[in-house]
């Protein structure tokens, strides 16, 4: 017989990537009393990798648990960014209800969508949370017009239409149910949890069913599963056995060795729990999302979706520049391929294939943030490797012909930029669907659907088109009829002549065919890229070059050489840059740009046999 766990509620923070997920989180957790009393915590408390901290967003979905008065409401947050929607499609089968956060500048946006998407067809009630009410341009009575349009559009039912409104400043802490009262403390929120997500019921007295949503990993116990006990108990020592719905054949017999709760921010652990509870399973080797764990005499796994397939890959392979393992710690292939294994322990939207040669990897992913991160948080362990530019996942259709992943960009620009925006992705085989004006008549909003390969290399041009004022979502939409060749770069590469250290004679000779991406002073070689040409040719340049003494002096031989500044690219902006037949070099210490062809001869055979 099934029975609703009163004392309990799950819910899931979904949003639009800097919408306020997590700070909304950090003041659910101090007001609820998780922090004793003058205890020094940090901002986004939730954000717990250096990468996630640095960079302001939210990567991996994470877990907590808050009292409220006598109900305890485990909350996940999940990531706003598009490449990281697999960590949200999942956790929502964990939970009975979700809250949509919304800035009250910004709206609804595309990671918006999809999120709520995903929550209206596992047909989740939902709580419309109006963020940053304090923002001098909010505009929350609009806002909540725009927000049922997207609830019209996904065709929710009435129950889902009907759902509360709360305006909230997360960062003030603070929400009301009423948009022109500010409200003191996140009291109406937690009411309107308690209230309106329904309890999780289930049948306590049927077999154990426990589906797992979320794998963590940790060095001394190994997989972690967590997951929502949907019938049954489970208990510490309780024999189980773990199905799949996507696999009949799987039937693995194992024990619980360590059951664990969310308790604040940490795992409390205990001996058994019910229905309803969140929990965290460690000491079984062959867990997986998606698996069911089950009562022996009772087998019958849950439904789980497959999570989307990846739409670009890279090849990460061992470095074999000049300067290879000067200044990583793991620098050979099976350093490199353990780790990248050892990656899908945690992150199920990535795929890692071994190719032909033992040296090389390919890694598929959501999208370049996704590779990206991975590659920052490798650098930072140690590692030292090379990779390629990022290529886009061609799929073929039933009639054999070739289809590529499609994304829909939104593009906010001041209305002097919209014309430059407009002429760039219309070359990337971009198509301008809408076009209209926000924020008062000062800004054009264009929405493009263009391939994802279009969008490629094309941030950080956009970042100079608009002068840093543009905003730009994308959100993956499908797969279309290829569309057709598209020019990545215009522009060519200045390449080292010769191994040896920078020169500043070299390089103020070297300055004036282009923009140099080094200083005096650092270590180059053949082939290695040092600057960016304003021509759609490379050159070769001798930044090495030392000036030849003499023993006549001129009026102007002594004077210095001024050097420009040389402009130094992030992680995103060098992946950006390289062209097909480049590599980035990674190690902890320095990102290079060579080709991948070092020899000047063999690189031009190369080109000519093109």
């Amino acid at each position: 017989m099934r029975q609703k766990r009163e004392d309990i509620r799950n819910v899931a923070i979904i949003a639009h990537v800097d919408h306020g997920k997590t700070t909304l989180v950090d003041e659910l957790l101090k007001q609820s009393g998780v922090f004793r009393e003058g205890q020094a915590v940090a901002e986004r408390v939730m954000d717990s990798n250096d990468i996630e901290r640095e960079r302001g967003i939210t990567i991996l979905s994470k877990n907590t648990a808050v009292m409220y008065k006598n109900t305890k409401i485990n909350i996940v947050d999940t990531p706003g960014h598009a490449d990281f929607g697999g960590e949200v499609e999942r956790v929502l089968k964990m939970v009975n209800g979700v809250i949509l956060v919304v800035d009250a500048f910004e709206g609804p946006m595309p990671q918006t969508k999809f999120v709520l998407r995903k929550a209206l067809e596992l047909k989740l009630p939902v709580i419309v949370c109006i963020n940053k009410i304090d923002r001098p341009e909010a505009r929350p009575e609009e806002v909540v017009d725009e927000v049922l349009e997207l609830f019209l559009e996904l065709d929710a039912d009435d129950s889902q239409l009907d759902c509360p409104f709360v305006y909230a400043s997360a960062k003030a802490g603070v929400a009301s149910t009423d948009s022109s009262e500010p409200g003191i403390s996140m009291e109406p929120l937690f009411e309107t949890i308690v209230n309106y997500i329904p309890a999780p019921e289930g049948d306590s007295a049927a077999g154990t069913q426990v589906l797992i949503s979320t794998i963590d990993y940790n060095e001394y116990v190994g997989r972690i599963g967590i997951g929502k006990v949907d019938n049954g108990t489970i208990r510490v020592n309780q024999e189980v056995v773990i199905c799949n719905h996507h696999d009949p054949g799987k039937h693995v017999k194992v024990k619980v060795s360590k059951l664990y709760e969310f308790d604040g921010l940490n795992k409390a652990e205990v001996r058994e729990a019910g229905i309803g509870s969140i929990v965290a399973i460690s000491g079984i080797a062959d867990i997986h999302i998606g698996d069911t764990l089950c009562s022996t005499d009772e087998i019958s796994p849950i439904p789980f979706q497959k999570i989307s397939e990846p739409t670009i890959a890279m090849q990460f392979m061992v470095n074999d520049s000049p300067l290879a393992g000067l200044e990583g710690k793991y620098v050979t292939s099976r350093h490199i391929r353990d780790r990248l294994f050892r990656e899908l322990n945690t992150d199920v939207s990535l795929r890692v294939e071994e190719t032909d040669t033992t040296e090389v990897f390919k890694v598929s992913g959501r999208g370049e943030l996704h590779l990206s991160v991975l590659i920052e948080t490798m650098r930072r362990e140690g590692y030292e490797f090379a990779v390629s530019k990022a290529e886009v996942l061609y799929h073929t259709d039933e009639s054999g012909h070739r289809t590529e992943p499609m994304e829909l960009a939104y593009i906010d620009v001041p209305n002097e930029f919209a014309g430059v925006v407009i002429e760039k992705l219309g070359s990337r085989k971009g198509e301008l669907r809408n076009m209209g004006a926000i924020s008062g008549g000062t800004y054009t909003r264009l929405e493009f659907s263009i391939p994802s390969r279009g969008l490629i290399g094309y941030r950080g041009e956009f970042l100079t088109d608009t002068k840093g004022n543009g905003i730009m979502n994308t959100i993956f939409d499908g797969y279309a009829p290829y569309k057709g060749d598209i020019q990545y770069r215009r522009q060519g590469s200045l390449i080292a002549f010769e191994a040896g250290d920078a020169i500043t004679y070299g390089l103020f000779n070297a300055q004036e065919r282009g923009t140099l991406f080094i200083g005096p002073g650092e270590k180059v070689y053949a082939g290695m890229v040092v600057g960016q040409t304003g021509r759609s040719e490379d050159i070769e340049v001798n930044v090495c070059k030392k000036k030849q003494l003499t023993n006549t002096r001129s009026s102007s031989a002594d004077e210095a050489l001024r050097l420009v500044p040389p402009k130094i690219l992030s992680m995103e902006q060098a992946l950006d840059f390289i062209d097909t037949d480049e590599l980035l070099e990674v190690t902890p210490t320095h990102l290079r740009i060579r080709k991948k062809i070092l020899d000047p001869t063999l690189r031009k055979r190369a080109a000519m046999k093109k």
